[in-house]
């Protein structure tokens, strides 16, 4: 009878690390999408600084599914694509109420709408929110497959069955 390893303290560490480095890799990509959308609409058109923010959030949204779904988490569970979708837009709309909000809050709030000023309070609006995401992501939306146990096949009546290892060994009742 073997008992699945337990995981120790440095493998778990430096799974979390490379999830990490996956996840703002393609964060990374996800801010300059973002940033660049902003810009660019804040540049070339009279939208308010709130709607240009929206719209870049949701443009770097897209991005950041397909990266996340195909790269940081492609060896997650993929059962319930759906449910994944329905809560990963959930959390990204919060993610850009926190965001939006506190642009919101720099620009009307005390009057900071420079392009410097809104880009500084942009990417802080960012970084809070790339923790809530973080979070909830990996939580919520690409959650771990679960661990199953040590699996043996037992031919029973010459039709294979996969069992446990210690429903293997358990005795067999007299027929």
């Amino acid at each position: 009878m073997s008992t699945p390893e337990a995981v120790t303290l440095p493998e778990r560490l430096r799974g979390i690390v490379r999830e990490v480095a996956k996840f703002g890799a393609v964060g990374g990509l996800g801010v300059l999408v973002n940033l660049g959308v902003f810009n660019l609409i804040r540049n070339t058109t009279d939208l308010q600084v709130g709607r240009a923010n929206v719209i870049a959030i949701s443009v770097a949204i897209i991005c950041n599914y397909i990266g996340f779904r195909y790269f940081t988490y492609r060896d997650r569970d993929k059962s319930g694509r759906k449910r994944e979708l329905t809560l990963f837009i959930v959390f990204s709309l919060i993610g850009m109420v926190i965001e939006t909000g506190i642009l919101y809050t720099a620009t009307y709030g005390f009057g900071w709408d420079s392009p410097l000023q809104s880009n500084v309070f942009k990417l802080f609006g960012i970084g809070v929110a790339t923790l809530f995401r973080f979070w909830s992501y990996r939580t919520w939306v690409f959650r771990a497959m679960p661990e199953t146990a040590d699996r043996t096949v037992v031919t029973v009546a010459g039709a294979p069955s996969t069992v446990t290892e210690d429903e293997a060994e358990a005795p067999v009742p007299a027929a």
